[in-house]
């Protein structure tokens, strides 16, 4: 048992999130093994992985369907969807942002249609502030609502501003006001999402206070390591008990969830003693390019993986 895995136990957790990006080097296999890994040692946790980006990146690798890849995912103990990199689902949006080659709007619609047909719930996202319109926001709403009527499996909405501190686009991150207005338009919409979640994650825990009454009706997971959006700037940290005192001070009442929203209880901290979590950990220290050793067991496709892979004799 690593002490990543005490720490998430410590603190209550039983949900993670997986989310890794294209790597060309490592396989479905990979995934897999890892999946079945986890749920061998923590039978109760539930896995929160691989975006449809991620998803469709594996179908390309493998020359599988959509619906194979899925089927193959949940078999390894995949239970849900995140709704990472869908940034704004308009074509034109994403081929400025570089990102039409990982997903069209239509396939991460794809994805998430045929998740929901084998019964996973999944969760939905905005990036906004980068190249849209505001009338390019609404229809990504709206293609979302367009979905959520036919299948019913989204569990939350979640906007999140775009962070361009650390990114090649540069340019200037909305405001709080833009983020509460757009939180605010997307709970008229989305009036057939359950749930929209509070993104302190990017605006911090007192605009995350607001949210609650603008909209959202959660203020999402306890981080304990978060990569993506520190990367671009962003590093608001919140554990449990700052999390709890926001949404009593804001004078709502504060439920343990887990991913499809069934209530489990009050907060862990006042069933048991619980770690402060005062700032998030760190994955990897910068300039680390080490490769984990278990990946010497699955073959590499670049170049680079090749060489990195040679085990000397």
């Amino acid at each position: 048992m690593c002490s990543s895995d005490l720490e998430t136990i410590a603190v209550g957790g039983g949900q993670l999130l997986l989310q890794g990006g294209h790597n060309p080097d490592i396989p479905i296999e990979w995934y897999e093994d890892l999946f079945r890994a986890i749920k061998q040692r923590y039978p109760t946790f539930r896995l929160h992985a691989l975006s449809p980006p991620e998803v469709i990146h594996l179908t390309r690798m493998t020359k599988l369907s959509v619906s194979e890849v899925l089927d193959r995912l949940i078999a390894a103990g995949m239970d849900s969807v995140p709704g990472g990199g869908a940034e704004i689902l308009v074509d034109r949006v994403r081929k400025e942002l570089h990102c039409y080659g990982k997903a069209t709007s239509d396939e991460w619609l794809d994805v998430m249609r045929q998740a929901h047909r084998k019964g996973l719930r999944t969760t939905a996202t905005m990036m906004y502030g980068t190249v849209e319109t505001d009338e390019e926001r609404l229809e990504h709403l709206f293609r979302l609502r367009e979905v959520q009527d036919e299948t019913g499996g989204f569990t939350a909405f979640i906007a999140w501003s775009y962070q361009p501190e650390h990114t090649e686009l540069a340019g200037n991150e909305a405001t709080g006001i833009d983020y509460l207005r757009t939180l605010a338009i997307s709970r008229i919409v989305l009036d057939n999402f359950p749930s929209l979640q509070a993104s302190w994650v990017t605006q911090g825990g007192k605009v995350g206070q607001l949210s609650l009454a603008y909209g959202a009706n959660d203020m999402g997971s306890v981080m304990i390591e978060e990569n993506v959006v520190r990367a671009a700037g962003a590093s608001y940290c919140m554990d449990e008990v700052e999390i709890v005192r926001n949404i009593e001070d804001a004078g709502f009442a504060a439920k343990r969830r887990n991913m499809h929203y069934e209530v489990l209880g009050d907060p862990i901290f006042r069933e048991r003693e619980v770690p402060r979590m005062l700032e998030l950990a760190t994955a990897r220290e910068d300039g680390d390019d080490s490769v984990p050793a278990e990946l010497v067991n699955y073959p590499a496709r670049s170049r680079a993986g090749k060489q990195l892979r040679v085990v000397p004799s």
